[in-house]
């Protein structure tokens, strides 16, 4: 019987190395995944920063949007950081090159709204985030915004005051990169979405 917790990865692009380690340290299996039959035997889902415009493509022509989409609403919890915040929002703020979401996430994401590369900052939360995330730091690159959020959206983390870090259900969208610092706080969120114990792997208790 497998007792070793699932976590895939969509690796179609961005940084998926980086949420591996993340992952393994958390003691999980971090598989990747780019095929609809991979989501099936998942404790969790990751959907990676990168080019979300790039990612969409591959979500298209891999046909998963929907299979996605079918594990989600199956209860699947699944983290979106940068460019997965972006889609799984209900709709995608773009200025060019429209990009088609997942809509499982009653927000709507602006893409670089922050500016472009050059533009990047980490910064730590604002007083008041949910318990457990004070003091957290977080990695900016091309960073989308969250907008319009519905009355099911929690905002668990805030940085001058725009929400960064959300969670509706077992859904969860983070718009910096977690994997990028030593800090598991993020991903552990996502294994707790799953009625996991993750909270002494590694020291992280």
């Amino acid at each position: 019987m497998r007792t070793r917790t699932r976590v895939g990865i969509l690796a179609i692009q961005g940084d998926i190395q980086a949420h591996r380690r993340s992952v393994e340290r958390l003691g999980c299996e971090a598989v990747p995944v780019l095929r609809a039959r991979e989501l099936q035997s998942l404790d969790a889902l990751i959907l990676p920063g990168g080019e979300s415009t790039t990612i969409a493509k591959g979500l298209d022509r891999l046909e998963l949007y929907q299979p996605l989409r079918e594990a989600a609403q199956g209860g699947l919890p699944i983290l979106g950081t940068c460019a997965g915040a972006i889609l799984l929002g209900r709709q995608v703020e773009v200025d060019r090159h429209p990009v088609e979401s997942l809509g499982l996430l009653d927000v709507v994401s602006v893409r670089n709204a922050y500016g472009t590369q050059v533009d990047s900052f980490a910064a730590e939360v604002d007083p008041g985030a949910a318990p457990g995330l004070e003091g957290l730091r977080c990695v900016f690159i091309r960073a989308p915004r969250l907008r319009d959020a519905g009355s099911e959206v929690e905002v668990l983390a805030r940085v001058d005051g725009s929400p960064v870090l959300v969670r509706q259900g077992r859904l969860l969208a983070a718009t910096f990169h977690p994997e990028l610092t030593e800090d598991l706080r993020v991903h552990a969120l996502l294994l707790r979405g799953n009625g996991r114990d993750v909270g002494c792997a590694e020291g992280f208790c």
